[in-house]
């Protein structure tokens, strides 16, 4: 048995309600779960959420609520890892463990079904604990420096900082978007972040981190710039 999970807490301070906002006419937790059915990957489809409207929400697009989750997995501070603990412990129970999972996050309107499905292939054909989604930094990171109390700058790299762009190596970071995962990784583990882990890299076009109404608004026209471009191309 093949598993996807979103997790999608009520408590969303910075956007209220983020994760059922209607994004493009539709709650955007909705795209998630229809990204995870059009890959045919899945053979459930579980939302964890603290919530009986986002229950309600992703039941109506055909994801499972099996069970609610915990109050101290619904505050600021949970983890993303602690959350997906809590769903495979609550499976274990069940004994429905499966071999492996796929967490995705709840506000990715712009993931396509094949990031999945190209996922899941790396993740299969290597031996491998994680494969997440990644995208490239836009500025080369080598050049990051830090500013102390009376605005110096303090260069991370300094001998580099004259190298051109194009002969530094570009760098990566996570685009929060999905991890697949080995489920005895984590639990053993309690990270999604050691053991053997690989990424997929995604265009910059089709990531976008959603923490504030200009994300919101960012997010909106890199939709709306795709949805125009498949428009063309179709």
């Amino acid at each position: 048995m093949n598993i996807a999970i979103i997790p999608a807490r009520g408590g969303s301070k910075r956007i209220p309600r983020k994760n059922i906002r209607l994004f493009h006419g539709q709650p955007i937790i909705g795209y998630a779960i229809q990204c995870a059915q059009n890959s045919q990957l899945f053979d459930r489809i579980i939302v964890s959420t603290d919530d009986e409207e986002i229950a309600a929400v992703a039941v109506s697009f055909g994801a499972e609520v099996p069970f609610f989750r915990s109050s101290k997995n619904a505050d600021d501070y949970a983890t993303t890892s602690e959350v997906l603990i809590e769903v495979l412990e609550k499976l274990k129970e069940q004994d429905t463990v499966p071999e492996w999972a796929c967490c995705i996050y709840p506000t990715t309107p712009l993931l396509h079904s094949t990031d999945l499905t190209n996922a899941y292939e790396l993740f299969k054909a290597k031996e491998t604990d994680v494969v997440l989604a990644a995208t490239a930094f836009d500025f080369p990171i080598q050049r990051a420096f830090e500013l102390d109390e009376q605005g110096n700058v303090h260069l991370r790299e300094p001998n580099v900082i004259s190298a051109r762009s194009q002969d530094l190596a570009p760098t990566f970071h996570d685009a929060g978007a999905f991890y697949f995962f080995k489920t005895l990784h984590l639990l053993n583990n309690r990270s999604l972040w050691n053991g053997t882990v690989r990424a997929i890299a995604l265009p910059s076009e089709r990531v976008q981190d959603i923490d504030n109404e200009a994300d919101w608004e960012m997010a909106l026209y890199k939709y709306q710039r795709i949805e125009r471009h498949d428009q063309i191309s179709g």
